[in-house]
C-alpha cells in the first residue's frame, strides 16, 4: 500500500486485514520507499494514491510497470475519476477507486484486479465508452489529453480557482516552475492568456461533472 496519509492507511489495514483471504505486506508513503517495498516483498498487488507528499502516484505507476509488467496496481484516490482514471489506465494501472467508495466496493475492486481484471465503476466505464464512440464517430479526442501528466494536474488546479501560489503549495514545487507549466498549458491548447486559460480551465472542470 502507497499512501501519504497515516489515518487512510490504517483505515485501508483495518478493512484488508478484516477479511481472511487478504493481508497487507508492507505499507509506505513515498515513490523510493514503494520501490524498494516492492522489490523487497513481492506483492500480489499494489494500492496506490495518486498524490504522495508532492510526488506523483502516476510516475509510480510507470516506474512499476517497467520494472515489473506485470504487477496488478489498483489506484485509491480522492481525484476524480473522470479527471484522471483514464490517464492511469494508460500508465499502467489495472483499476481505480474513488476514497469516498464504501469498503465493499474498495474489497470488489482489489479482488478484481487481482483476478488480472480491469476495475473501474459503472459511471466510469460508461464515460470512457462514450469517448470512444465519439473518436469513432470522428469528433476526436479533447485537446487536454496533449498535456503532460503534471501539466494535467495544473490545469485541473487552475480549473477549481486555485492561484499560482496555492498550486505550487499543493503540488510542493515552485511558482516558477507552475508558472512554466501554465505557459505550456497555453501553447498546447492555443490560449492568448492568462484570463483565456483560467476561462478554459473552467469550464473544462465544470463540463466533467
Amino acid at each position: 500500500m502507497v499512501e501519504d496519509h497515516p489515518i487512510v492507511r490504517e483505515g485501508l489495514a483495518r478493512v484488508i486485514e478484516q477479511t481472511p483471504d487478504l493481508s497487507i505486506c508492507g505499507q509506505v508513503e513515498t515513490i523510493p520507499k514503494a520501490l524498494e517495498a516492492i522489490e523487497r516483498l513481492k506483492p500480489d498487488l499494489v494500492i496506490v494514491d495518486l498524490s504522495l507528499g508532492g510526488q506523483s502516484g502516476i510516475e509510480l505507476l510507470k516506474d512499476i510497470k517497467v520494472r515489473w509488467a506485470d504487477l496488478p496496481i489498483l489506484v485509491h484516490s480522492m481525484y476524480d475519476e473522470t479527471m484522471y482514471a483514464e490517464r492511469c489506465l494508460r500508465a499502467g494501472a489495472r483499476g481505480y477507486i474513488m476514497k469516498q467508495e464504501s469498503p465493499q466496493k474498495l474489497l470488489q475492486a482489489i479482488r478484481k484486479v487481482l483476478q488480472k481484471d480491469v476495475y473501474l465503476s459503472e459511471a466510469m466505464t460508461s464515460h470512457l465508452l462514450h469517448r470512444i464512440s465519439e473518436t469513432k464517430a470522428g469528433k476526436g479526442t479533447s485537446p487536454v489529453d496533449l498535456l503532460s501528466d503534471r501539466e494535467f494536474e495544473v490545469f485541473e488546479l487552475i480549473g477549481r480557482a486555485h492561484r499560482t501560489s496555492e498550486i505550487a503549495a499543493l503540488l510542493h514545487l515552485s511558482q516558477k516552475t507552475i508558472q512554466t507549466h501554465r505557459e505550456h498549458i497555453k501553447e498546447k491548447l492555443q490560449l492568448r492568456d492568462a484570463v483565456s486559460l483560467v476561462r478554459c480551465a473552467v469550464q473544462w472542470v465544470e463540463s466533467q461533472k
